[in-house]
């Protein structure tokens, strides 16, 4: 059985952390389907854009896997990532600032060696604070 958790961090350590996008093709099965609360429901080629663009927008992005847990066909990383907002992203210009850290949780699920779907839960409303599309009193308490 390959190892699942070395697979999974692959998305993250490669393809955001060093513009390897091609490594999706390698881990990713047919029909892949990544599932994103920002980007909806994406394919493997929708998915290499969406990495490919955050990337451009933040040439300095880091993603850093805090916890992996491996339970059958699914792998959970709890992770973090930063960078510098320094190109267009969404329609936004950037800020120049470095964002806050945006925490998330991913789920591989797996069929044989290949991840065949994916969810992420990330914290899209201090992204969309940092990047100015929503103003920060948005997320303040009263």
């Amino acid at each position: 059985m390959a190892d699942y958790v070395a697979t999974a961090r692959r998305v993250l350590e490669e393809a955001f952390n060093e513009g390897n996008l091609a490594v999706l093709d390698e881990i990713c099965g047919d029909g892949f389907v990544d599932h994103d609360p920002l980007m909806g429901d994406q394919d493997k080629e929708a998915a290499k854009r969406t990495i490919a663009s955050y990337r451009e927008a933040f040439p300095d992005l880091h993603i850093t896997v805090d916890d992996a847990i491996a339970a059958g066909d699914k792998v959970v990383l709890r992770w973090h990532g930063d960078g510098t907002f320094e190109n267009p992203l969404l329609g936004l210009e950037p800020t120049g600032e470095r964002g806050r850290t945006v925490r998330g949780i991913s789920i591989d699920r797996f069929e044989g060696d290949k991840v065949v779907e994916s969810w992420t839960q990330w914290d899209t409303l201090t992204f969309m604070q940092d990047i100015g599309a929503i103003p920060h009193a948005a997320g303040a308490s009263a």
